[in-house]
């Protein structure tokens, strides 16, 4: 059973519907050259999150036959992912979602009907980009390139029309649009980062005022860029998990008889293969301001609001929901010497923990976004997501970079505690969470054995501050926790200030007083919750 046998017409369609396979259900010539003569959608970031989430909506309208054109994917970044994981399939893949009953759905994906590499120096690809973005027909340019993506890096820019980075080629590309007609186009941001369309519309200007300013084009482009009847850029909040391809999924369909279950690593690390493994939950929640129409991805489960209930949607995920339980688990999970998520969901003080952290503590300040329901959400993160047993993520993965996500993370709910004038004493396990931060920058486990905090832009500012703290029974001078919980790039406001900074010096004492304090500490507090 190979991908490449499906494209080519010498498969057996029983042999792999008997085995839980489900199979295109549309003409996919039809489509493709359809798709080829008037594409409505090119999406930029061929990774794994594209092929398990977007393209299997539209596989989902292409399936029911309310829709008759494929995705483009085209590759900005790692070229290797083209070659690798799209040409000798023929740009279909194996989507296998993992559900947390421990049972594997497994979906043949064909919406993507062409993968280009986005690089003048691949010739003809860059040729048929130019062909896309020209012709009216196109009515939304999409990405998942990651927050990093939408980086302007000064030299970039100075290298006029044929920059280096994606969002230089990207504009590049729509200054052809604009010169074969200045049709008007919806460029849509679905990464996991916040006022997404924010940053893509930044990149963008950014790109054309320097050109503009060295006189490589006319002010009418920028005009045209910042014309929200001719372009927009639509805020968006995604939410699904991707990893990478899992040796239990690979042996699973290699049992079957699937032979593209192997690994690709490509040399600019990037994991990927012919198949996408993901958990079953996803959300995806659009601006719906387009302005040349656009693929009804409703049909497939997006949902479209205005800008404000994507903003509330965002805020519910990172402040509430989702964000801040990972971040607990992940900063009491390195101390306590977890490896995996789904096994901390199996200690029984943090899953106490992080539910009564969402529903006592946080939930009373969020806002509900109406098209998404906050306990249901939280409910399928407490039942579903976290326990699943064939999500590989660590709390090492998730502890990375934990000095940028505790201001969104746990600020806003303090913050919107004292905007309203709640009593801070409710607040007990959020602050356990901060305490336990003092803790975790010591690296050194409940078990007394030293490890490796996860790559952090301020560990080397905020380790020294707590370097003076040992991990023993008895009196020592917590003083130095002033230093940084008074960090407001940190948390978002000054602790102390806001009345919870001696609490959380309590706590931290605690947490220091010797081996299996962080243990002990931890228990007392959820069990008194």
């Amino acid at each position: 059973m190979k991908l490449s046998d499906i494209q080519a017409g010498t498969y057996n369609p029983q042999e792999w519907a008997d085995k839980g396979y489900q199979l295109p259900k549309f003409d996919l010539e039809a489509v493709r050259a359809k798709t080829h003569k008037e594409p409505t959608w090119i999406h930029f970031g061929a990774g794994n999150i594209f092929r398990a989430f977007p393209a299997v909506v539209l596989q989902t309208m292409l399936d029911n036959g309310t829709y008759d054109r494929g995705v483009i994917v085209a590759e900005g970044f790692d070229y290797e992912i083209i070659d690798k994981a799209y040409t000798p399939y023929d740009n279909l893949s194996l989507l296998v979602v993992l559900q947390s009953n421990g049972t594997i759905q497994k979906k043949v994906v064909a919406s993507v009907t062409e993968s280009l590499k986005a690089d003048r120096q691949f010739t003809s690809d860059w040729a048929r980009l130019v062909e896309i973005f020209r012709n009216p027909t196109l009515q939304m340019v999409s990405f998942t390139i990651t927050e990093k993506g939408y980086s302007v890096a000064p030299t970039d820019l100075e290298r006029g029309l044929e920059p280096q980075l994606i969002m230089g080629k990207v504009t590049a590309l729509l200054y052809e649009r604009f010169q074969a007609g200045a049709a008007p186009i919806t460029v849509q941001s679905m990464d996991n980062c916040s006022h997404n369309g924010d940053k893509v519309k930044a990149a963008a200007i950014a790109y054309a005022e320097a050109w503009v300013k060295a006189g490589l084009v006319p002010e009418a482009f920028l005009a045209y860029l910042k014309d929200e009847s001719k372009v927009t850029y639509p805020w968006s909040m995604i939410d699904k998990i991707t990893p990478r391809p899992d040796a239990q999924v690979q042996k699973m369909l290699e049992e079957d008889g699937f032979e593209d279950n192997y690994t690709i690593i490509t040399e600019r690390h990037t994991y990927t293969a012919p198949f996408v493994n993901a958990e079953e939950t996803e959300y995806l929640v659009i601006e719906d301001h387009y302005t040349n129409g656009r693929p009804p991805l409703e049909q497939g489960g997006v949902l479209y609001a205005d800008r404000e209930t994507v903003d509330k949607v965002e805020k519910m995920k990172v402040c509430t929901c989702l964000n801040p339980l990972h971040t607990a688990m992940s900063i009491y999970g390195c101390m306590l010497g977890h490896t995996l998520i789904s096994d901390e969901m199996k200690d029984e003080d943090i899953k106490n923990f992080i539910t009564k952290m969402g529903y006592i503590e946080a939930m009373p300040v969020v806002v509900d976004p109406g098209v998404l329901k906050p306990a249901d959400f939280i409910d399928a993160v407490l039942t579903k997501r976290l326990p699943n047993p064939f999500m590989p993520d660590a709390p090492q993965r998730i502890a990375t970079d934990t000095s940028q996500k505790l201001s969104i993370r746990f600020g806003e709910t303090i913050k919107a505690y004292l905007e309203r004038g709640l009593n801070l004493d409710d607040l007990v396990l959020i602050p356990l969470v901060l305490a336990g931060y003092a803790r975790y920058l010591k690296g050194i486990n409940d078990n007394g054995e030293a490890f490796e905090p996860s790559p952090d832009p301020l560990l080397s500012e905020l380790q020294p501050i707590v370097a003076g703290l040992e991990v023993k029974e008895g009196e020592q001078d917590f003083s130095c926790l002033k230093a940084l919980y008074t960090r407001k790039d940190v948390f978002g406001l000054d602790l102390y200030e806001a009345g919870l900074g001696e609490r959380i010096e309590g706590m931290v004492a605690e947490l220091y007083a010797g081996k299996g304090a962080v243990r002990k500490t931890l228990h007392k507090y959820v069990s008194a919750r």
